[in-house]
């Protein structure tokens, strides 16, 4: 197996878990993907010519030494989901691959938000977001107008003895409160969800205001008022508590995996959608959970997801694109071999999920759930079976599906009642007389 990836993490992954371990290896290597496109910026944007190219020298080098003298405590603002896509699109954009302007002050930003972490001492003015101020993983310092184009868009950002004050213009002070999580006059936190169960502790960061946070969803385009805040904490209360008594591997990849929620919206009158991006690693989003069954489930299966993409940052498992598309079980659409990829191992998680949930619930929901865990058992082997014939796949991921493919064909020998097996066999016939009267 190839060197960035050890061969117990990747068979681990491969069969479907991998636990502490391997979400620490994917961490780690998503934390130095993040760090090589801070280096990226700065170096493209000296290369390009950028007006900004000085001040995000300047800014790398406070970043460096803030980090040197306080790792543990930068490190979230480092590893902060939004802080990845920003310097991804940021490096894509001077490199001439995306259309937007490079938004190269944004390192200042991050500079800004490492030294309050960090408790080091700076005076920085770090660009202004319409009436705002983001400091990545923190919050937004409510600037009002003073940063337009009067400001010249940038924000005087000072700290000194763990506290920081912002101000644009001529405009008023905003101090950055002592737990800067908390909401405060002219501060609009990134608000903490922590719950505990057993011993087992869960710490989130609730992001509906970074402009970098989601790429591609359709975003709830407001802050969540404080009766949306209860419920989102309830059930997630409620469903870590489902997640350490029965789902524990789940629980111990969403703890090493996932570092923000993100409010999106559900389509179509669904009462419950979710999501993750290919280049958000930590960043998790979802429409208002419904109950805490459903959002345990959503993390059960976007983790998978959440794992796979990190995987995919160190091996190939598919081939270069070539146009074939494929059937899945799960959308109403054809399919690529990697999206498929994604299914199947998203899937073999809802599986997974359903296979233990059987035997937690009773009557109805039992019913359900042994009809759920028939279907996607079934539904996910078929379609594992057709990635393995599509030709589309490198030796890393015939072995890693190999593998996958295993741990479902052991749950297809499990017994469940009869009348479980026979709707999901109806289920799945549904879906694709559906699928072949619009695709053929």
């Amino acid at each position: 197996m190839a060197d960035p990836v050890p061969e117990p993490v990747f068979d681990a992954l491969a069969r479907g878990g991998g636990g502490d371990a391997a979400a620490a290896h994917l961490r780690a290597a998503q934390f130095g993907k993040h760090l090589l496109l801070l280096r990226r910026v700065v170096d493209a944007a000296r290369g390009a010519g950028h007006p900004d190219a000085d001040r995000a020298r300047d800014a790398y080098d406070l970043l460096a030494r803030v980090q040197e003298l306080a790792p543990a405590r930068v490190r979230p603002v480092l590893r902060h989901p939004g802080v990845g896509v920003w310097a991804r699109r940021t490096a894509l954009s001077l490199a001439g691959h995306r259309p937007e302007p490079p938004r190269v002050s944004g390192l200042v930003a991050v500079a800004a938000a490492a030294a309050l972490r960090g408790g080091a001492e700076a005076r920085l003015e770090v660009p202004a977001d319409g009436p705002t101020a983001p400091l990545p993983s923190l919050g937004r310092a409510l600037v009002g107008t003073g940063a337009g184009p009067s400001g010249g868009g940038r924000v005087l950002f000072e700290t000194a003895g763990g506290r920081a004050v912002l101000r644009a213009g001529r405009g008023p002070e905003i101090l950055v409160p002592e737990d800067p999580h908390e909401d405060a006059p002219g501060w609009h936190a990134l608000r903490r969800l922590a719950v505990e169960h057993r011993g087992r502790r869960l710490s989130l960061l609730l992001d509906d205001q970074d402009p970098d946070r989601m790429p591609g969803a359709d975003l709830v385009a407001r802050r969540l008022g404080p009766a949306e805040l209860a419920h989102w904490r309830a059930t997630l209360a409620d469903a870590w508590r489902l997640l350490v008594d029965h789902h524990w591997t789940v629980a111990a990849e969403t703890v090493g995996t996932v570092v923000t929620l993100t409010p999106i919206t559900s389509p179509g009158g669904r009462a419950h959608t979710s999501a993750t991006a290919r280049h958000a690693f930590g960043n998790l989003g979802l429409s208002t959970p419904p109950g805490a069954t459903l959002l345990a489930l959503t993390f059960a299966h976007e983790v998978q997801h959440a794992k796979l993409t990190a995987l995919l940052d160190l091996v190939e498992l598919t081939l270069p694109e070539d146009g074939s598309r494929f059937y899945a079980p799960w959308r109403p659409d054809p399919r690529p071999a990697s999206g498929l990829f994604q299914g199947v191992y998203a899937h073999l998680g809802v599986a997974g999920f359903w296979r233990r949930h059987r035997y937690t619930v009773h009557g109805e929901a039992a019913a359900r759930a042994h009809a759920d865990f028939a279907h996607w058992r079934r539904s996910t082997a078929d379609a594992a079976a057709a990635l393995a014939d599509s030709g589309r796949l490198t030796p890393e991921g015939k072995r890693f599906l190999a593998l996958t493919d295993r741990t479902l064909r052991s749950w297809l020998t499990e017994p469940v009642p009869a009348q479980a097996e026979t709707a999901a066999g109806a289920a799945a016939r549904a879906h694709r007389a559906r699928w072949l009267e619009l695709h053929g």
